[in-house]
């Protein structure tokens, strides 16, 4: 008897797991269908695509048993798809859902923003006057998906009993949280929520079963979008490979900080210890990215694996890892599929990976037979995971030429020096240059068709690097964010050239980006996380508030 938690096989538990362990609650996990008779509480974290989750749960025999547990009346508490499984059915999925809320989960309308709806946002209750069930109308809450179920109290009354907070997106209403008898489920994230959403977590556990069992239909109120959603822009702190430190030291006894990978002893204390530092400093995400150079094989010697798990039992924001995420073959013959890495990663606690070189392969392959085969890292990964798990870092460079005689393939992309910009640049045009190998190999790619072929493939998130402008201070290439800005309706990421608060500003407002990601300012201290949230909210751009640890 007791808390039990559902892992139906796909996506990232592992982090609810971390938060309720850093909560003090004991759980067991749900092992087979037998279990759900012993569950007094039960927490079904989903991640991932609808059509997986169901799939998932009916070929291990979980399915019918779930939906036995939710109609007995036993406390329930769902997480993304956790919360959309309890719908009638999802567009993206020729499944049905568990028919508890009769109304569907359709997709969100990307002709005004991106999609997923990917970020931190609020949750506001439907219903003021009752429990708010850990719920803060002034915070913010980890939001990553694609589908939701629309908040339309005409169309579908009974399902809108169920409301119990919604959330604006650009102009679309839509059910962040449900609550009603037994049940309640959340869209967003608390997990990744940060200190925020470990309370919600809290509260919801703390409170006898009595309470869980009777809560009340929600008042159908009629609301109407307003002129701005609260979404917030994000700031990533990166780590790059050069700031870890993970070194053999056979002297010392395993931790947290020291694990063993391939038969040695890693010092893992400088990553995590950073991460950490982040987390606390108020980023709203995090990248470990370019890790290969740790690993001799990818599921052998892995230190990053251990740098994952020992960084997600301290954070509780979405963790980004990157480098080595391809089909590989161990020493011994043994093959590993990107997928195989992927959920490695995944079951560490890692929320998405970032692929680079092998997407702008991908990509060629894709516009040399004009069709996807299905067997890319992208495809495969965002298939049983879902498209927001899967990131592609690209690497452009400018490729100079003369802008009265140049007739190529890449005119229509072409960006003019401005005469009021650096002086390098002043009667100068170029197009930007997809690259491998971190810079050093140039392909016949441009960056608009490699942003376009990704999120053909299915990448739910572009982090956009400069070569030209990486580590110069000199401040995001605006031109080059705009350029993949307008050519894709996914979420993007400006990275490289952040010298200054200001920059941060700039590109929110001259691109409008989702998020700003950086790496040496913040590891060397010369501007802060704070700093630049602070130069946000004057310049009137939406940020998190940081929350500072969880008592």
């Amino acid at each position: 008897m007791g808390l039990y938690l559902l892992d139906y096989g796909a996506g990232n538990v592992q982090s609810l797991a971390n938060s309720l362990t850093k909560l003090g609650h004991s759980f067991t996990w749900i092992s087979h269908s037998s279990d759900f008779e012993r569950a007094t509480n039960l927490v079904f974290p989903g991640v991932g695509s609808f059509e997986t989750a169901v799939g998932h749960l009916a070929s291990k025999g979980l399915l019918e048993p779930l939906r036995d547990y939710v109609k007995s009346g036993r406390p329930y508490f769902g997480i993304c798809i956790g919360m959309q499984i309890l719908f009638e059915a999802s567009d993206e999925s020729s499944s049905k859902g568990l028919g508890i809320i009769p109304c569907p989960i359709q997709r969100f309308d990307d002709s005004d923003k991106s999609v997923p709806h990917m970020g931190w946002n609020s949750a506001d209750l439907v219903d003021t006057k009752e429990d708010a069930e850990g719920v803060d109308a002034a915070s913010y809450y980890y939001f990553v998906h694609s589908y939701c179920a629309k908040y339309d109290p005409e169309r579908y009354p009974a399902a809108m009993t169920y409301a119990h907070t919604t959330t604006q997106y650009g102009n679309e209403l839509f059910i962040s949280s449900v609550r009603k008898g037994n049940v309640f489920g959340t869209q967003f994230h608390p997990e990744k929520s940060g200190a925020s959403g470990l309370a919600l977590i809290d509260a919801w556990l703390r409170k006898p079963d009595s309470e869980h069992i009777h809560t009340p239909s929600s008042p159908l109120i009629k609301r109407t979008p307003t002129s701005k959603h609260r979404l917030t822009k994000r700031i990533v702190a990166c780590m790059d490979g050069d700031q870890y430190d993970v070194r053999e030291k056979a002297e010392v006894a395993v931790s947290s900080t020291v694990a063993k990978t391939a038969g040695a002893v890693r010092n893992l204390g400088k990553p995590v210890a950073l991460a950490q530092r982040y987390y606390e400093a108020g980023a709203d995400e995090l990248c470990l990215l370019n890790i290969t150079s740790f690993r001799h094989s990818p599921l052998q010697d892995q230190p990053m694996l251990a740098v994952v798990r020992a960084a997600a039992e301290l954070i509780f924001v979405p963790l980004t890892i990157g480098g080595g995420i391809k089909d590989t073959v161990d020493p011994d013959g043994t093959k590993r599929s990107a997928l195989d890495v992927a959920g490695a990663y995944f079951r560490a606690g890692a929320d998405k990976v970032s692929i680079g070189s092998e997407a702008v392969y991908a990509v060629e392959r894709l516009r040399g037979t004009g069709k996807a085969d299905g067997t890319s890292a992208i495809e495969t990964i965002a298939y049983t995971y879902g498209r927001q798990a899967v990131v592609v870092s690209i690497d452009p460079r400018r490729a100079y030429v003369d802008p009265e005689t140049y007739d190529g393939p890449y005119k229509d992309e072409l960006v003019m020096g401005k005469p009021d910009g650096p002086g390098s640049e002043r009667g100068k045009a170029w197009w930007y240059q997809c690259t491998v190998s971190g810079g050093r190999e140039s392909r016949p790619l441009s960056v608009v068709q490699l942003a376009e072929g990704v999120e053909a493939l299915g990448a739910g998130e572009i982090l956009v690097n400069s070569i030209d402008r990486d580590g110069t201070g000199l401040g995001f290439d605006l031109d080059l964010i705009n350029l993949v800005r307008r050519s894709v309706k996914i979420p993007v990421v400006a990275s490289s050239g952040a010298g200054k608060v200001e920059h941060f500003v700039e590109v929110f407002d001259k691109t409008g980006v989702e998020a700003a990601l950086a790496a040496g300012i913040f590891h060397r201290g010369e501007v802060s996380i704070s700093e630049v949230k602070e130069a946000m909210k004057s310049a009137g751009i939406n940020a998190r508030k940081e929350i500072v640890g969880f008592e």
